[in-house]
């Protein structure tokens, strides 16, 4: 292959090589509104979001929300995970998550999982997140995974088989107010 094709050809696969996670709220009247309340509050309101599912290249770089937002530019195309959740019922508990599963070593993939749920906390909701993105991780490495045998509780890892799985989540949560839509979201950007 030539070598000026093969440098076009590896641009135009896109693995992303860093992650950053964000999340927000907004509140409006209208419920398209409030998402875009929401997306401003996680500071990516500017751009044009592709959703994609959940696998975590291999050595994939998780990086700080700061330094994630300081990269993107207004109008660009940005691939992430979204996790959404909206409602306008007055006092109504929501909540959105993002869970996180990152094998050891930069040679296997990992996974991400979205959650929403209605009157679950933070805690809750993002907790089983990233108990779902291990589960999915330990399906994939074709192993039984039971999260509460597999969490090493010391050492705050899941141990799988005799991996170690490095997880995380974010999660929003709000109370939906009188007089209109609250909406909650939790993205994975992937940057290139």
């Amino acid at each position: 292959m030539l070598p000026k094709f093969k440098e076009v050809l590896n641009k135009m696969i896109l693995v992303p090589k860093e992650v950053f996670f964000t999340k927000g709220v907004g509140f409006q009247r209208e419920e398209l509104r409030s998402f875009e309340l929401a997306l401003r509050d996680a500071g990516i309101e500017k751009c044009n979001l592709v959703y994609v599912s959940s696998i975590l290249p291999p050595g994939c770089k998780v990086i700080s929300r700061n330094e994630g937002l300081k990269r993107l530019i207004p109008g660009m195309i940005s691939y992430c995970v979204l996790s959404k959740c909206s409602s306008n019922e007055p006092h109504r508990l929501i909540a959105s998550a993002i869970g996180c599963a990152i094998p050891t070593g930069n040679t296997a993939y990992g996974y991400l999982s979205e959650h929403h749920a209605y009157g679950q906390t933070e805690k809750i909701a993002g907790d089983y997140a990233e108990d779902l993105a291990a589960a999915m991780l330990a399906s994939t490495l074709g192993i039984e995974f039971d999260e509460d045998k597999s969490w090493d509780e010391k050492k705050e890892v899941y141990k799988i088989s005799d991996k170690i799985v490095m997880t995380t989540n974010q999660c929003q949560s709000a109370v939906v107010r009188n007089g209109g839509y609250t909406t909650v979201v939790v993205a994975a950007i992937f940057l290139f």
